[in-house]
């Protein structure tokens, strides 16, 4: 990856068209799944969601070597897709965007207060 991919996405646009086309070969119900697996795991993404992919191209991989087992995504991934996906980036409690967000707020109103009591 060069800068100029880094700077304009372009990296991320091909890996998410490898993705999708990937994604397109798994039956409807694999398919389901691997939808909510994104929607979950964008919480845990950073601004660009580059962080994600090892994630997401692991998921799929599962899907896909399910899919060939013969096993359905209940066998998989149980009933609690969101609960595996937050198992994928570290655990019940990890992190999200919106818990980095609260903390830089919270850290710079915390300052701003200080500055003005003292």
């Amino acid at each position: 990856m060069n800068f100029r991919e880094t700077v304009t996405g372009s990296d991320l646009t091909r890996e998410w068209k490898a993705f999708e086309a990937r994604a397109k070969a798994l039956p409807d119900g694999h398919r389901a799944a691997w939808e909510q697996i994104k929607a979950n795991l964008f919480l845990y993404g950073d601004f660009t969601g580059r962080n994600l992919l090892p994630i997401l191209d692991g998921a799929l991989g599962l899907l896909e070597e399910s899919v060939a087992d013969g096993q359905g995504v209940h066998e998989v991934l149980g009933d609690d897709i969101p609960g595996f996906c937050a198992a994928l980036v570290g655990g019940k409690g990890a992190r999200t965007h919106r818990d980095r967000w609260r903390e830089q707020l919270n850290g710079n109103v915390a300052r701003k207060l200080s500055r003005l009591g003292g």
